[in-house]
């Protein structure tokens, strides 16, 4: 999902910097006040990395579009959405500077629906379902939190005019559908491993 240098013009660009750059900061204001700092920062560290490494690796679909999965959402699940806007922004921009993933006049955008678009949706939808099922609750915040980051990448390529509004969503939405079922299967199964194996880490307060 990560967008490539070339495709937004740099004063949009800007724009979705300095929203995100805002976000962020109010992010890091919210985290920083707690009080379990030393486990959050762990936490955050291995989370980083294990999405650094995650979404860079890609997986041949039936599609013929190479995939890969953002583990944003087991984040969210695990952190909260402020602190994964923070992980997101840490993991993006190890990606952009050291990888080449993404591009640096879109760092701004891909933080924007990547991390800050799918953080928010999936705690939101998290938060709607769980009092009813709890494994539904983890499947469908992760679905849908990655159909918003979806939708929100169509509409910044579109208003950037990189494809045509018929293409973006006949080319992206499919493929990213498919993403997040199995997503969403995948974090189910992981955070019933975590609590039955390490439930602490599933104490920590979300923010």
């Amino acid at each position: 999902m990560h967008i490539p240098d070339g495709l937004l013009p740099v004063e949009q660009g800007i724009i979705y910097l300095v929203i995100s750059l805002v976000i962020v900061g109010i992010s890091f204001y919210y985290v920083s006040k707690k009080t379990d700092m030393e486990k959050r920062l762990v936490l955050s560290g291995v989370l980083t990395a294990i999405v650094v490494v995650a979404t860079s690796l890609t997986i041949p679909s039936p599609m013929g579009i190479p995939m890969h999965f953002f583990i944003i959402p087991l984040v969210v699940l695990i952190l909260g959405p402020f602190n994964a806007s923070l992980v997101s922004f840490l993991a993006l921009l190890v990606q952009a500077l050291a990888f080449g993933e993404g591009g640096v006049t879109t760092f701004g955008a891909n933080v924007f629906d990547m991390g800050i678009i799918l953080s928010f949706v999936v705690y939101g939808v998290y938060k709607l379902f769980s009092n009813i099922n709890e494994r539904f609750a983890i499947f469908i915040s992760t679905l849908m939190g990655i159909l918003a980051a979806t939708f929100a990448q169509i509409f910044i390529l579109a208003v950037a005019g990189a494809s045509s509004l018929n293409v973006l969503v006949g080319s992206l939405l499919p493929y990213y559908l498919m993403i997040g079922i199995m997503e969403g299967l995948l974090t189910v199964v992981i955070l019933e491993f975590i609590s039955r194996t390490n439930n602490t880490i599933l104490e920590i307060e979300k923010v």
